[in-house]
């Protein structure tokens, strides 16, 4: 059978994102992961994922323990995250404002862009006061609509995020994930009229958490701030704790950056 070079060129594509989403398995807790895991967690078949896994490994994205022969993330990541915060230093200018938000707060707090249709985080600090706290990973993807900094961003970052998550089916992850277009087109109209954002146990059953962008030099939200807290820790005075910290930290990141605050958005 003859592709056409779309085709093909479609399906390459498609092979180095099935390669590139590997990465996404590693975290804090799991460091290294050999190839039975990537099998069970991928749901491939074992020779494409060591066809995968070889791939990545001959381009230093990932390397193998030599005592346990399992993978972890290789050279080529730090190079290139190096590169990122080198010409974007975003979390050297971020780590101190969120460090200290989440001291004067004492909960965690944590930081995401958008990469897709998902916010990936970029930085998190807990202060590990409480014996009751968030348990975070800062290798998961959050969904646009089922957490806090999701609908910030839909609410005030680049239009075609909100028409995307309008217009695809969206995951059921916890009690009160928000599933029909109606109630998530009510909610990002909400957080744009108060200018944060609110995740009742959309996520993650017993966590709320709230939400506000930053911004980049067109006014348009480039990442957003967030704080989780367990459910039956979030008090009235609590809230509106958050919620100072969150317009000072989000005025904070946004000046550092170079950005503009939009008109109507009052972080104080």
């Amino acid at each position: 059978m003859t592709l056409h070079p779309k085709t093909r060129t479609d399906l390459q594509l498609g092979t180095i994102t099935k390669a590139l989403t590997l990465l996404d398995h590693f975290s804090s807790d799991r460091a290294e992961i050999g190839l039975a895991s990537f099998v069970r967690l991928t749901g491939r078949d074992k020779a494409t994922v060591r066809r995968h896994l070889a791939e990545l490994e001959a381009n230093g994205y990932l390397e193998q323990n030599p005592d346990t022969r399992q993978y972890r993330l290789g050279p080529a990541i730090l190079r290139l995250a190096g590169v990122r915060e080198t010409c974007f230093p975003l979390r050297g200018i971020v780590r101190p404002i969120v460090d200290d938000m989440a001291q004067r707060l004492g909960e965690l707090v944590h930081v995401a862009l958008m990469q897709g249709d998902m916010m990936s985080t970029v930085y998190a600090s807990d202060p590990k006061v409480h014996g009751t706290r968030v348990i975070f990973d800062e290798a998961e993807m959050l969904p646009l609509h089922a957490t806090a900094s999701g609908l910030a961003m839909l609410a005030f970052g680049p239009e075609e995020a909100t028409d995307y998550a309008l217009a695809h089916d969206r995951k059921s992850f916890a009690p009160n994930t928000v599933i029909a277009k109606s109630d998530l087109l009510h909610l990002v109209r909400q957080t744009r009229a108060r200018g944060y954002s609110f995740s009742d146990q959309y996520f993650t059953s017993e966590i709320q958490s709230h939400g506000m962008p930053f911004f980049g030099p067109d006014g348009v939200a480039i990442g957003t701030l967030a704080v989780p807290v367990p459910q039956g820790r979030l008090t009235d005075e609590l809230r509106d704790r958050i919620i100072d910290e969150l317009r000072r930290g989000s005025a904070a990141v946004t000046r550092s950056l170079g950005g503009t605050l939009p008109a109507g958005f009052d972080p104080t």
